[in-house]
């Protein structure tokens, strides 16, 4: 029997590449030959708004490691052309692509965000992100990143100015009075006459509040200064948890941080989540199996490496993790290294067995059975208030979101936590943001 309640599950889709999973370019079926080709982001975009999804998002990553013949050039196109591109063959979902404040010019990508959102009719949204390879940096003259601390700073001078940009003017005020010989209303279009320490902007944008009043803010830092940028200025987070014990204490610290700021708001949070599913959990678990065996061990150390700072090439597979250190003392991105504590600290687990818990996601949520099973812990993360939603980070691409969509999605709807259609059209509607 169908059952309704009211809180409703989002969901979202990180596109990337031919699947999350390490070795999904492997695969006898993959798609690995079309990274390069519109054509297919288009269809997995149409994919996931045939299941209703709230939204597709692209990740970036403004460096190509091509030395490297194991790096998987994921981010062929740029997000916003890419996702002006799908724009043109969806009409419901919405359309959220990564913006550093590190790199990005905040004029220009707060103009192409607004066109772009007046071009969907408000289904755009905006992904904050401050960066974290030095060879991103070398490709916008710097020699190195500036220091966690100071990319906040001016990450957090970003997105004022981008509020300033995206709010700067109404289409109200463009008149287009032939008889009055009047073409706009100059009273109330003003300059933002920016000053700050990293950016200086006259303003004001050339183009008008959206349809939506601006795209939607998301972040998805987890540092201190992450989750103080993101109750300052975001709508919604993506976070990393791996258990319901991480997301509990990422939701609290997040709530902690709005009453600090004495804000009322409340910030949906969207964990990733990676899905395996099947008629019967055996085949749920073979699925993976397939996967993990695949999985080019090299490829998978030098990620650990990457995440935990440090290398990791010579550490011995069949032995357990080495000691890491603290929290505290880690100066990369902090999401992801609790995630790979919390994961340690559960398992005990070799440094194989690591691997294979990151292989697909980099230690997200990860569900494995029935599409009953599956929902049931969704839901218990729905009612425990720890997650509004999920970001969809499949396996491989389309095989695992067509899963989703065959079958999560379903048993979703009959519980009565997702839409069956759209009931609004821009974005911010989906996400009960009006």
């Amino acid at each position: 029997m169908e059952r309704t309640q009211s809180k409703q599950l989002h969901i979202g889709v990180l596109l990337f590449g031919c699947g999350h999973h390490q070795a999904a370019w492997l695969m006898p079926d993959s798609s690995v030959d079309r990274i390069g080709d519109i054509s297919y982001y288009q269809s997995l975009a149409q994919l996931a708004e045939a299941g209703c999804f709230d939204a597709v998002f692209f990740a970036d990553s403004q460096s190509f490691l091509a030395n490297d013949s194991s790096e998987m050039p994921a981010f062929w196109l740029d997000p916003i052309v890419n996702l002006t591109a799908i724009s043109q063959v969806t009409r419901h979902i919405g359309l959220v692509s990564t913006i550093s404040s590190t790199f990005s010019n905040p004029f220009t990508a707060s103009r192409q965000l607004l066109s772009l959102d007046h071009i969907t009719e408000g289904r755009v949204g905006w992904n904050l992100v401050t960066s974290m390879r030095d060879e991103e940096a070398s490709n916008h003259g710097m020699e190195k990143l500036p220091s966690h601390d100071e990319r906040y700073r001016m990450a957090e001078e970003f997105a004022a100015l981008m509020d300033k940009l995206f709010m700067s003017w109404e289409q109200t005020e463009f008149l287009c009075n032939r008889t009055e010989r009047q073409l706009i209303n100059p009273l109330n279009i003003r300059p933002v006459n920016h000053k700050g320490a990293y950016f200086k902007v006259k303003g004001p944008s050339t183009t008008p509040q959206s349809p939506q009043g601006k795209p939607v803010a998301m972040q998805a830092g987890a540092s201190k200064q992450g989750i103080a940028l993101a109750a300052k200025y975001a709508d919604a987070v993506y976070s990393v948890s791996w258990n319901l014990k991480q997301a509990k204490k990422f939701r609290e610290k997040l709530d902690k941080q709005m009453e600090e700021n004495k804000s009322e708001r409340h910030i949906k949070v969207f964990p990733g989540l990676v899905t395996y599913v099947g008629h019967t959990s055996e085949e749920a678990h073979k699925k993976k199996a397939v996967l993990d065996e695949s999985l080019p061990i090299e490829t998978a150390l030098k990620q650990l490496s990457f995440f935990l700072k440090q290398d990791c090439l010579e550490w011995e597979l069949d032995k357990q993790v080495p000691s890491l250190p603290p929290v505290e003392e880690f100066t990369g991105p902090i999401g992801r290294y609790e995630t790979i504590l919390e994961i340690i600290n559960d398992t005990q687990p070799t440094v194989k067995e690591l691997l294979g818990y990151l292989n697909a996601g980099g230690g997200h949520f990860t569900l494995i059975g029935t599409p009953e099973e599956i929902v049931d812990q969704m839901e218990v993360w729905l009612e425990q208030g720890v997650a509004d939603g999920f970001n969809l980070m499949p396996p491989t691409f389309p095989d695992s979101l067509e899963d989703f969509v065959t079958y999560i999605v379903p048993e979703m709807q009959k519980r009565g936590i997702f839409r069956k259609y759209y009931k609004g059209h821009t974005f911010r509607e989906h996400l009960g943001l009006m």
